[in-house]
């Protein structure tokens, strides 16, 4: 990646971005290859995964122990995660009984930055007539995500692919032994594993 995609990603001034990765650079957490794409240099690495480690940490924290819904932690998790002690992120995982997946099911990285990442398939792609279970989501904005909570549809939860529309790909599925229909776009952003 370049400071010019960077730059688009973030919606931000590319001059922005590139005083960013000059200091990330400097900090030796990024380098700058001859080609102008920038990489994580392995110390970069470490630190993205411990970020990424305290806000999905956090995440579950939030929800779980909180009871703030699924939408509403996002935001208060980025806040959390620049918290630099590590000693109060072992301890908040142990309270939390090591949990493997946020409330989005995304894979929180273990204390030596190991992700366990499980091969999923998305909906709109899954065979018909098949067992899945829902593993995490492509998208976590708010709007998504409040409309699959009045749904009950999270992570964790099994359903049953009935069939696939030809004129607009919505979907058929049965949770909880009820059947709804989900849109492509929906389908797209919920990531399934089979069930054998």
């Amino acid at each position: 990646m370049n400071n010019t995609t960077l730059a688009k990603e973030l919606d931000l001034n590319p001059a922005t971005v590139l005083e960013m990765v000059r200091k990330l650079a400097v900090k030796k957490l990024v380098q700058i290859l001859s080609d102008k794409s920038i990489r994580l240099t392995e110390k970069g690495e470490k630190k993205a995964l411990l970020i990424i480690r305290k806000h999905r940490l956090w995440e579950v924290f939030l929800t779980e122990k909180l009871q703030y819904n699924w939408n509403e932690v996002h935001v208060l998790a980025e806040q959390l995660e620049h918290i630099e002690s590590v000693d109060l992120v072992d301890r908040l995982d142990a309270f939390l009984k090591f949990p493997t997946v946020d409330p989005h099911g995304d894979p929180i990285p273990d204390k030596n930055g190991n992700l366990k990442i499980k091969t999923t398939i998305s909906l709109d792609k899954a065979l018909i007539k098949k067992n899945y279970t829902i593993v995490n989501l492509a998208d976590t904005n708010d709007i998504f995500l409040q409309y699959l909570g009045e749904l009950k549809i999270k992570p964790g939860i099994k359903l049953k692919l009935l069939n696939r529309n030809e004129y607009d790909a919505t979907v058929s599925v049965i949770i909880s032994k009820k059947t709804l229909q989900l849109s492509n776009k929906v389908a797209k952003n919920i990531l399934l594993e089979l069930v054998n």
